[in-house]
């Protein structure tokens, strides 16, 4: 069972941005799959961005919205990420995803999850989840939001779930590109 939603999470310099994506789950999801060749606070203050733009983030909406509509949301100025086209597709396939499987309800995704293998699945099945999202959301859900099933599969490494300042951002991502800087370093 997880605890109450924190009122905001640290990861953008919007404090409307940050208070969204701990109140509506499928704007936390937007933000992961947005997580992608950008910064922390471009990915998490995109789910904002189309909400300004679109006027919702409810996964029926957003799955059946016309793709030329969604495509210009993102590259609407600022661009909601850097490659606007396949991550207006991502997010309505995300969206689909969630309303299919999850009834619209992006929270049912870890709080009906038996265990951490049924968590894990769940999100690897996310378009755009792969291990390294997998191991984030986990760690997100779990320290932030007090999921029983992620702390099963949280890492213990730091990661965004760590994060519960601005500061604690700064850390975090200074810690990051030491880390990136490492493994290119050690990359043959």
């Amino acid at each position: 069972m997880a605890v109450s939603a924190p009122d905001r999470l640290h990861y953008t310099d919007s404090d409307e941005a940050n208070t969204l994506i701990a109140r509506e789950p499928l704007a936390l999801l937007i933000g992961f799959a947005l997580d992608q060749q950008v910064s922390v606070q471009t990915a998490f203050i995109g789910p904002l961005k189309i909400k300004q733009r679109l006027g919702t983030l409810e996964a029926g909406v957003l799955a059946s919205i016309d793709p030329d509509r969604l495509e210009a949301a993102f590259r609407e100025r600022p661009a909601v990420h850097r490659f606007p086209g396949s991550m207006a597709m991502r997010v309505r396939d995300l969206a689909a995803h969630v309303e299919a499987e999850y009834g619209g309800d992006a929270a049912r995704l870890w709080s009906e999850a038996r265990d951490g293998q049924e968590l894990r699945s769940r999100i690897e099945a996310l378009p755009g989840f792969g291990e390294m999202k997998v191991k984030a959301l986990s760690a997100v859900l779990a320290k932030r939001f007090g999921v029983e099933a992620a702390k099963e599969i949280a890492p213990s490494h730091p990661t965004l779930g760590d994060v519960d300042s601005p500061e604690a951002l700064e850390r975090y991502q200074a810690l990051k590109r030491e880390w990136k800087a490492k493994m290119r370093a050690e990359s043959p």
